[in-house]
């Protein structure tokens, strides 16, 4: 590693003014006394995502990382995946090998390694888990618990989405539900853990809220959204009104 190198680093997806993410990449190069700059790629065009690409491949950049609605876009501009974006079927990072450009996941790892410092001290006897969503984060979401003995249930606003993401990973703890589910409390009650892993709730639409006005949550349950900004979410804020433990994405992102 050249120690005289300035390092060209960044973020595509869109909207990007909520990142947090210059900030943390900053610190982290200054921390292990590196030259760099971290840039956000704020993308309203899938069609943009080739530009950013080919900078990439010019050396012009070193490494990008991707973020909503891009994970899964991203793949077919790549020459090869890791064993892990290939499972889950979207990409957060890439990077250089050789003369190639590879993508990688790494918010499967990061979520769980967050969420086991989140639940510690707490007891799961039965680990069933709603994710709502079925876009990049939630396929990672979904390989990492799958991976742990979770049994899992995703829905999203289009079946279609959701049933695509069950098909990919066939497996027998993975299951579908449509998005109106979630205005029945019976059926939030067969749930220890939910995560939100679309966009709702960001900045700057901070009141917007994934899950129905007057939902009550099941006493146990523990959420989980992915968001990092704001800080607590409406749907955070609903949690915590109600009792529970609620966590933002910020500690996957570090992760």
């Amino acid at each position: 590693m050249k120690a005289d190198k300035i390092w060209q680093l960044g973020l595509i997806g869109f909207p990007l003014s909520h990142s947090y993410s210059p900030i943390l990449h900053q610190t982290a190069l200054e921390y292990l006394g590196l030259k760099g700059t971290y840039r956000l790629f704020s993308l309203s065009d899938p069609n943009q995502i080739s530009g950013v690409v080919q900078r990439l491949r010019d050396g012009e950049l070193d490494g990008i990382n991707v973020t909503i609605p891009y994970k899964q876009e991203v793949i077919n501009h790549l020459d090869g995946l890791t064993n892990a974006a290939q499972t889950i079927g979207a990409v957060n990072t890439i990077y250089h090998h050789g003369d190639k450009l590879i993508g990688d996941n790494t918010d499967a790892s990061g979520f769980y390694y967050d969420l086991l410092g989140c639940l510690k001290g707490s007891e799961f006897v039965k680990k069933n888990a709603l994710v709502l969503g079925s876009g990049g984060s939630a396929h990672a979401i979904a390989f990492a618990l799958l991976g742990n003995g979770w049994s899992v249930t995703v829905t999203a606003r289009r079946m279609a989405q959701s049933q695509a993401l069950a098909q990919k990973f066939d497996n027998p703890q993975l299951y579908t539900t449509d998005w109106d589910s979630l205005n029945q409390s019976a059926f939030l009650k067969k749930f220890r853990l939910l995560i939100n892993t679309t966009p709702v709730g960001m900045y700057p639409e901070v009141e917007n809220n994934p899950i129905p006005d007057g939902t009550e949550f099941p006493q146990g349950m523990v959420v989980y959204d992915l968001i990092c900004n704001p800080q607590e979410t409406a749907l955070m804020k609903l949690a915590r009104q109600g009792g529970l433990q609620a966590f933002n994405g910020l500690g996957m992102l570090v992760n």
